[in-house]
């Protein structure tokens, strides 16, 4: 058997990695993959509606796809650099979040990402059902709700076995598929800018106040935010990079996975937005088709699995890091049943899935300042190294199994981050969000403040430690002087 042929039959390999660093001779994606993966994982009809917010908030075409771009210029390199801390360590996210909050204080964000990345399966699934159903009954296929719970089922036993198997079964399934996709993508693309002729500069805010405020609104949606919502995801997939891949080709792999598919979709959203024809793009874009309205339906379904695998993935990689003594595919089999029982609550309740919905997008605040904690730990105060083998002992951190420091910066980080928030859900609109007009500035203020205060807390505690050596030191001895 060539290398080649023995490189394909391990191709999908079952992995049974859990928290652990991944070994050399398991470290065999390349920056090619990592494109792949978090490019299917943003090729999703989500992105289409995101784009039209900026519509709806009333900027114009133009000022909506200046603000989606340069956004996740600065979201989508943070990614980036998140992706280089797994590649460097070989050890997942959640983990590597112990560096900066001791092994127990890791804790609590390890069950925030779990219990969220787990919510997300649902909502994903949720989200493209009625969207299939419009596409399937212009097929003239009809069902109502039996056939929602079927194409429900099909999507989820698709993105569970996935999980279950594995990253090796996830960057396979995204090596082979996304191509496809984007070039599905890229037809529908001009099919539907043939069909539409945009004002690139009508806008409804036409105020200097209006117009902030929307900026910063698209801003924590689908700009900077956008990028910064998928950071305690990063690691996971980066420890696989083999270990001679430079840093740079995993950055700009991972970055430009992440940049391209997102700004590219936000883009098309907002252009068929723009005529004012539909609320919703991706319904005028399927409408559009005609023809085309099979290979529509299988990118609608795939945007859902591509992003579910890695949330289902992630999710049990969490609850290893907390903890929890069990099988990496056994916990990927409980969230993936946990996460069918919260999709069949939202079939039968369509009010109540857009309210979780809703509330889902408005916790994400916690991400930017936990996100900061751990990037100034380990890019500033660490030099972007750390001692793998400290991340599994009772006392990951310097400051102990807790670090206070890490601790207190997050809950005031989190504090500043709601204050200036403007979520969908009122609990979630911020004093300071209300009182400058409803801009949201959540992912900047939580990150100065907890990043801020983390390092100072840092730098201080370092020098009291570095006196507290001195004067312990031994005084050296005195010369006796010459006779």
């Amino acid at each position: 058997m060539t290398a080649s042929t023995t490189g394909q039959a391990e191709a999908v390999r079952f992995d049974a990695h859990g928290v652990e660093p991944i070994p050399a001779q398991a470290r065999d994606s390349t920056p090619w993959q990592q494109f792949w993966i978090w490019s299917g994982a943003n090729i999703a009809p989500i992105n289409w509606v995101l784009g039209a917010l900026g519509i709806t908030l009333g900027l114009s075409l133009l000022e909506t796809v200046v603000v989606v771009a340069a956004g996740n210029l600065v979201g989508c390199a943070v990614f980036g650099l998140f992706n280089l801390m797994g590649h460097r360590t070989g050890v997942n996210q959640m983990v590597l979040g112990r560096a900066a909050f001791g092994r127990r204080g890791a804790i609590v964000p390890g069950l925030v990402q779990g219990l969220l990345a787990m919510g997300w399966v649902g909502v994903n699934t949720w989200v493209v059902l009625d969207l299939v159903l419009a596409i399937l009954a212009r097929m003239g296929v009809h069902g109502g709700t039996g056939l929602k719970y079927l194409v429900a089922a099909i999507i989820m036993a698709t993105q569970l076995g996935l999980a279950l198997y594995g990253f090796y079964a996830i960057r396979t399934f995204e090596k082979y598929t996304v191509p496809a996709t984007v070039a599905l993508m890229a037809i529908m693309t001009v099919l539907a800018v043939v069909q539409v002729d945009p004002d690139w500069t009508a806008a409804t805010a036409t105020t200097a106040g209006s117009k902030l405020t929307a900026v910063t609104q698209l801003l924590t949606a689908i700009g900077i935010g956008w990028g910064i919502s998928w950071l305690p995801y990063s690691a996971d997939y980066s420890r696989f990079v083999k270990v001679g891949t430079s840093g740079r080709a995993v950055f700009w792999s991972t970055a430009l996975g992440m940049y391209v598919p997102t700004v590219w979709l936000a883009t098309l959203g907002a252009y068929l937005a723009s005529t004012g024809t539909e609320s919703d793009p991706s319904s005028l874009v399927t409408s559009a088709f005609g023809v085309m309205a099979v290979p529509v339906l299988l990118l609608i379904m795939h945007g859902p699995v591509a992003t579910n695998i890695l949330n289902l993935y992630s999710c049990s990689l969490a609850a290893l890091s907390v903890g929890i003594r069990i099988a990496r595919w056994k916990l990927t089999l409980i969230a993936g049943t946990v996460a069918s029982a919260v999709l069949a609550v939202f079939v039968q309740a369509d009010s109540f899935a857009r309210a979780f919905d809703h509330w889902m997008v408005s916790i994400l605040v916690w991400i930017s300042p936990w996100a900061s904690i751990v990037l100034v730990d380990f890019f500033v105060l660490r030099r972007g190294r750390v001692e793998v083998a400290s991340l599994y002992g009772e006392a990951a951190s310097p400051y102990g199994p807790v670090n206070r420091k890490a601790m207190i910066s997050l809950v005031l980080g989190l504090v500043a981050a709601w204050s200036w928030e403007y979520g969908m859900v009122p609990a979630t609109q911020g004093p300071i969000a209300r009182a400058m007009d409803n801009t949201d500035f959540s992912w900047l203020s939580g990150s100065l403040v907890a990043g801020g205060l983390y390092y100072l807390l840092s730098v201080r505690a370092a020098a009291r430690r570095r006196h507290r050596v001195r004067r312990a030191a031994p005084a050296p001895a005195a010369s006796s002087p010459r006779e």
